[in-house]
C-alpha cells in the first residue's frame, strides 16, 4: 500500500521537480555567471538575494492557497470553481506584488546600515532594486502555476521554466559580461535577465492555459465579473499564514547571512554557494511537498480520511529517501562542488566544511518543507505558523548565535544553528499532521 502511495507521489511530482528545479537553475546558472567575476560581487549578489528572499517568500506563500483551494474544488468535482480561484487568485497576488515590490525598494536602502563589507553595499543595493521589478511577473506566473498543479495540469510549467533556463542564460551573458554591443554590466546585468526571463515565464504559462482546450472545463478565462469577497477570504486565510511560514524560514537564513557578513566577505561568499547548493535538493523536496499537496487536498475533497493520510505520510517517506541520498553526494563532492563557482581556494575550503553540516541537515529540511505542504492540503495553517517562528527565531537563529560567537565556532556555528531549527521544524510539522489528520478537519 505504501509502495502504491509512493509510486503516485512520484508521479504527480516529476514534472513540479522538474520545474522547481529549472527555477532553481536559474539561481545557479546566476551564481555561478556572477562567481567567474570574483567574490566581491557573488558576496552582494549574497546579502541582496537573502534580503530579497524576505519579501518575495511571502509573495510565493500567498500564491500557495491557489493551489490546494484548486485541488479541493476539483477532487469535489467542482469545475467551474477552480477557474473562480484563479481569477480572485490573480487579484490578490497582483496587488500583493506591487505592495511588496515598493518593500523590496525600501529594504534595499537599508544595506549600507547592515554592518557589510563597504565594497558590496552599492552593487548589491542596485541588484536588489531590479530584482523588485521583477517580483510582478513572477507573481502573475505563480497564480497560474499553482492553479495549473491544482488540476494536475503539469507539463507546461515545467517546459516554460526550462524554456526560460535558456532565456537566462543568453540574457546574462549579454549584460553581465557585455556582448552584442550592450556594455558590461556585472551584477547589474544578473538582475537584468533575471526580470526578463520571470516576464517570459508569465506570458508564456498565461497563453498555454487560457489557450488549452484541456483547461476549458476549468474555466480559467480572465473574465473578471466580480470580486468574490469569501474567495478572497479563503485565499488569504491560507496565504497569509503560508507567506509568514516562508518568511520565519527564511528570514531566519537571511539573519544567518547578515551575521556572517560580519566575518567578512570569504566567510560570506562561502555561505552564498552552500546554500545554494543545498537549494538544489531542497527543490526536490518542495516538488515532492507541492504534489503532496495536491494529493492530500484532493483526498480532502472527497472527505477521504485514509487517503488523506496515506498521501501525506508516503510523500515525507519518499522525501526523506530523496534528501538521504543527497546528503551523500554532498560529502563525496564537497571539494568538487564548490568549484563550478569560484576559484578562490579558500572560499573553496570553507564551503567544502560547510557542505558536511548540510548533508546532516537533509533529512530534516526535507520533512519539514513536505510537513508545511501537507498541512497546507488540510488546510491546517494556524500553528504550523508558530511552529516555523518558534523553531527558527526562538530554537535555531539563537543557538546559532551563541555557538557562533559565544563558543567562537564562527560561519560554522551559525549552520549548527540552522540545523537546530530545520530539526525541530521537521519534527513538529509531522506530529501536527498525524493528530489533525485523524479527522481530516478542514478550517475554510
Amino acid at each position: 500500500m505504501l509502495g502504491n502511495e509512493i509510486k503516485k507521489t512520484i508521479h504527480l511530482s516529476i514534472p513540479i521537480v522538474v520545474g522547481q528545479l529549472g527555477q532553481m537553475l536559474m539561481g545557479v546558472v546566476d551564481n555561478i555567471m556572477v562567481g567567474k567575476l570574483g567574490a566581491i560581487p557573488l558576496a552582494a549578489a549574497s546579502i541582496a538575494n537573502s534580503l530579497f528572499m524576505l519579501v518575495m517568500v511571502v509573495g510565493f506563500g500567498l500564491t500557495m492557497a491557489v493551489t490546494p483551494l484548486t485541488a479541493m474544488a476539483c477532487g469535489a468535482g467542482k469545475d467551474k470553481e477552480c477557474g473562480v480561484v484563479l481569477r480572485q487568485g490573480i487579484l490578490v497576488n497582483l496587488l500583493s506584488g506591487m505592495i511588496l515590490c515598493a518593500l523590496t525598494f525600501f529594504l534595499s536602502e537599508t544595506i549600507p546600515y547592515l554592518n557589510q563589507p563597504p565594497e558590496i553595499v552599492a552593487p548589491a543595493s542596485l541588484y536588489m532594486k531590479i530584482l523588485g521589478v521583477s517580483i510582478l511577473p513572477l507573481m502573475l506566473f505563480q497564480s497560474f502555476r499553482q492553479f495549473a498543479e491544482g488540476v494536475s495540469f503539469l507539463k507546461p510549467a515545467m517546459v516554460i521554466t526550462l524554456l526560460a533556463n535558456i532565456v537566462n542564460v543568453m540574457a546574462n551573458w549579454i549584460f553581465i559580461y557585455g556582448n552584442l554591443g550592450v556594455p558590461a554590466l556585472g551584477l547589474t546585468g544578473a538582475g537584468i535577465a533575471t526580470t526578463g526571463s520571470r516576464v517570459f515565464m508569465a506570458v508564456a504559462l498565461m497563453v498555454v492555459v487560457t489557450r488549452s482546450s484541456k483547461m476549458r472545463r476549468f474555466d480559467p478565462f480572465l473574465n473578471f465579473g466580480k470580486i468574490d469577497f469569501p474567495m478572497i477570504r479563503r485565499l488569504l486565510s491560507i496565504g497569509i499564514p503560508a507567506g509568514l511560514q516562508y518568511f520565519f524560514e527564511v528570514s531566519a537564513f537571511s539573519a544567518s547571512a547578515i551575521m556572517i557578513g560580519w566575518m567578512g566577505t570569504t566567510a560570506l561568499a562561502a555561505h552564498q554557494i552552500a546554500l545554494n547548493i543545498a537549494h538544489i535538493s531542497f527543490m526536490v523536496a518542495m516538488g515532492i511537498s507541492s504534489a503532496a499537496t495536491i494529493r492530500v487536498s484532493n483526498a480532502v475533497g472527497r472527505q477521504d480520511i485514509h487517503g488523506t493520510r496515506m498521501a501525506g505520510f508516503s510523500a515525507a517517506v519518499l522525501c526523506a529517501l530523496f534528501m538521504a541520498s543527497a546528503g551523500l553526494l554532498f560529502i563525496l563532492f564537497r571539494y568538487f562542488l564548490p568549484t563550478l563557482y569560484i576559484s578562490d581556494k579558500a572560499v573553496i575550503d570553507i564551503t567544502a566544511s560547510l557542505l558536511i553540516i548540510v548533508a546532516f541537515f537533509q533529512i530534516s529540511d526535507g520533512t519539514q518543507a513536505v510537513g508545511i505542504g501537507i498541512l497546507r492540503g488540510i488546510t491546517d495553517m494556524k500553528i504550523p505558523t508558530l511552529i516555523t517562528l518558534v523553531a527558527y527565531w526562538v530554537m535555531g537563529l539563537p543557538s546559532g548565535y551563541i555557538l557562533a560567537f559565544g563558543f567562537d565556532m564562527g560561519i560554522f556555528g551559525v549552520w549548527y544553528g540552522l540545523l537546530i531549527s530545520l530539526t525541530a521544524s521537521g519534527l513538529f510539522m509531522m506530529m501536527r499532521f498525524h493528530a489533525k489528520s485523524k479527522k481530516a478537519v478542514i478550517h475554510s
